[in-house]
């Protein structure tokens, strides 16, 4: 008998429960889902060795690609990371405490308030994304290169479905 993955088993029970369905997405949505949920794992241990957790990480990302001198309004920051506007204060009070970040006025606006890398926030996101981006390459890398354009393409063509691209 052929090894087959747990996704397929999946399909063959219900192929055998349920005749009527056609369960061919499963092999797609399926493992999806299951290879999100190991990418996740491998991309939250790197982010877990610089002392921060996915969110923190995000909010850390954010800010350093707002370029000098690092800020951003956290309306802002909302919409640059993957952080809900709800988890965003708790993200913001843990990246404090820890020395990572400032709130402050917006220099020459007293009423707009932004947040700040503080240096040490500089640092650490510097290190981490260095380390996060060695990891991405050592999980693309188990593809082919034709493998990986292909897959690029076709998860760029689906995303726009649900997110249609901006320009510039």
């Amino acid at each position: 008998m052929p090894e087959i993955d747990r996704v397929a088993r999946i399909q063959q029970d219900w192929a055998r429960e349920r005749p009527d369905l056609d369960v061919t997405p499963q092999g797609v949505i399926g493992r999806l889902h299951r290879l999100a949920a190991h990418l996740t794992t491998e991309l939250t241990a790197v982010y877990e060795k610089h002392g921060l957790g996915e969110g923190e990480f995000d909010v850390l990302a954010a800010l350093r690609r707002a370029g000098s001198p690092y800020e951003r309004a956290p309306g802002e920051l909302a919409q640059h990371t993957m952080v809900t506007t709800g988890a965003m204060t708790k993200r913001l009070d843990r990246l404090t405490a820890a020395g990572l970040v400032v709130r402050r006025n917006a220099e020459g606006d007293g009423r707009r308030r932004v947040v700040a890398l503080t240096p040490r926030g500089v640092d650490v996101i510097d290190a981490a994304f260095t380390d996060h981006m060695a990891n991405e390459h050592r999980l693309v890398d188990q593809l082919s290169a034709a493998d990986r354009a292909s897959l690029e393409a076709t998860l760029t063509r689906w995303l726009a479905l649900y997110e249609p691209p901006t320009r510039g």
